[in-house]
């Protein structure tokens, strides 16, 4: 079966189990933006989403804007020269940033974010508005770059683009936020990738994460985390001259379990 059908017909799928979910406004999750948070992923194999969603059901809500449950998202990735960024994570420094542009199509609109990861393995983010076609910089976006990294925004390079879509599940008691990102596609100047059977699913909590009953539903389903971004991987997957020595076992996963 090609992957354009077996996407059609796991979202077919998982249709009905979406629509038991209780709905949630944006405005209805403020509470748990989570701008400063611990967060955690695992990867998994898409078969198994429409368990995981079933197992859910009792202790979360799911996001929806204007009828839809599952959303488009388009993300533009930046770096230096020297791809410091990609290294830093590489390499397992804390105290990292990262710098994209996202483009939420659902809503129809654009930022430009900042996430820091600080040495305490705390996520913080940040962002603006912006226009997400303009390819440059524009001084405010230029401002808030210099004011939130150690980086110059000229000295900065689109590197990745990433397309993928998400549902995004709310604790009923607001202590946690889940998204579940479904069969990302990554691309640059001269090669694309697409992971037809991967979801990711992110778990993101202010604190306690091993309270959420999401960790145990996971690892009754033998889903394990893995902690790489999707960042990274889409850059070591396009560019095998960049160093990923310590990315190998999330790679393989990719390469052959997946298929």
């Amino acid at each position: 079966m090609c992957a354009n059908l077996k996407q059609l017909y796991l979202l077919k799928e998982i249709e009905p189990i979406l629509s038991k979910f209780n709905p949630v406004s944006l405005q209805e999750i403020d509470e748990v933006k989570l701008m400063s948070r611990i967060d955690r992923k695992y990867w998994f194999h898409l078969s198994k989403l429409p368990e995981i969603l079933l197992r859910t059901l009792e202790d979360y809500n799911i996001l929806e804007i204007e009828g839809q449950r599952l959303m488009d998202y388009e993300t533009l990735y930046f770096d230096t020269i020297d791809n410091e960024m990609y290294v830093k994570h590489h390499n397992g420094k804390r105290n990292r940033h990262k710098v994209r542009k996202r483009k939420y199509v659902s809503t129809d609109s654009s930022f430009l974010e900042i996430k820091f990861k600080t040495n305490k393995k705390v996520t913080k983010k940040k962002r603006i508005g912006i226009d997400f076609e303009e390819n440059e910089f524009l001084v405010k976006e230029l401002d808030f770059i210099d004011e939130r990294t150690p980086y110059i925004g000229p000295n900065l390079r689109p590197v990745l683009h990433n397309k993928f879509k998400r549902l995004t599940l709310i604790s009923k008691q607001k202590l946690d936020r889940c998204t579940i990102d479904i069969a990302p596609s990554f691309w640059n100047e001269t090669n694309e990738i697409n992971i037809d059977n991967l979801g990711i699913f992110e778990l993101k909590r202010g604190k306690n994460i091993k309270s959420s009953p999401i960790v145990g539903i996971l690892k009754s389903l033998e889903i394990k985390q893995r902690g790489m971004s999707k960042y990274c991987t889409g850059r070591a997957l396009l560019d095998e001259n960049l160093k990923q020595n310590r990315f190998k076992p999330r790679l393989r996963f990719i390469k052959n379990k997946l298929n």
